[in-house]
Order: C-alpha cells, then structure tokens, then sequence
C-alpha cells in the first residue's frame, strides 16, 4: 500500500512535469509569433530537450510498475542533461556576443530534425543566438530554461531517492 503511494506521487510528478514542459514550449512560442522573437538554433534543441522530457514524463505516469516508471524518469533526466547542455551554451554565448553559436552550422542539422518539416513554426531556426531579447523577472530565456533543466535534473533523481527509501 505505501509503495503505491509512493508510485502514485512520483506518477503526480511526472504528470505535472510534463504539463510544465508543454507550457514552457507554449510561452516559447507565444513569445516567437506575439512578440516577434525569432528562435535560434540552441533555442529550437531546448524546445526538442522540453517536448522529449514532457513525452518520457507522460509515458512514465502512465506505467505501472516501480522499474518502469524508474526507466522513464532516467530518460526524463537524461532529455534535462541535453537541455542544460543547449541552455548553458546558449547562456554562455548571450554573456559573450562574440562567440557565435554556429548557425551556418547548427541551422541546417536543426532544420534538418523531424519536427522541422512537420511543425515548421515551432520547430525551425529563424534567428541567432546572440540576439538579447528583453529579460523576463531578471533573467533572459536560456537563463530560465538553464534553471528549468537544472532543477529537473536534480529533483527527478531525488524523488526517485526519497520514494525508495523506505523498499530496504
């Protein structure tokens, strides 16, 4: 009985996760056709880090045993790592302008993504990433989407800690 709580709170997490993850993208696009923000190519790999996280955190609430849930949220934090990794270059390069983030490079492999021809608006480069665009509470967008990643990718193991604690 207390391990199907257990199972049934992580479930909860996931479920809120993944809606989190949805909205982010949501707030990424509103900002791209209301405010006129173009996306670069690092933007567009941290909507693809979101949408694969918000899609193993559905998957894994929807599972019914504690090691497929367990297997999920692995991809859950493994999909966080690729975002921090995305959002921490893309914070890096914003502090120094000069740097570029290779869009002659970068344009035609992220353009190049599934998604991109199936969802252009949403998922094709259409900007740089030096581009400053006004800072929302403080912090720039890949600040806020470094500090999204981070958190999933501390606060998933940790549930998945604390949850088993008490299987010993």
């Amino acid at each position: 009985m207390i391990d199907e709580l257990r199972l049934g709170r992580e479930r909860r997490f996931l479920v809120l996760l993944g809606i989190i993850c949805l909205a982010l993208i949501g707030g990424a696009l509103y900002m791209q056709v209301v405010l006129g923000e173009a996306p670069c190519p690092l933007c567009i790999l941290q909507r693809y880090a979101l949408l694969l996280i918000a899609l193993f955190a559905f998957i894994g609430a929807a599972m019914r045993t504690t090691r497929s849930v367990t297997v999920f949220e692995a991809l859950v934090a493994l999909s966080a790592l690729g975002g921090v990794a995305a959002a921490g270059y893309h914070v890096y390069i914003q502090f120094f302008p000069k740097v570029s983030c290779g869009i002659d490079v970068l344009q035609p492999i992220v353009d190049g993504l599934p998604l991109a021809s199936v969802f252009p608006l949403g998922f094709q480069v259409d900007g740089f990433c030096e581009t400053p665009y006004p800072p929302v509470l403080g912090l720039s967008l890949a600040q806020w989407a470094l500090v999204a990643f981070v958190l999933t990718v501390i606060l998933v193991p940790l549930g998945i800690y604390r949850n088993r604690q008490g299987k010993a």
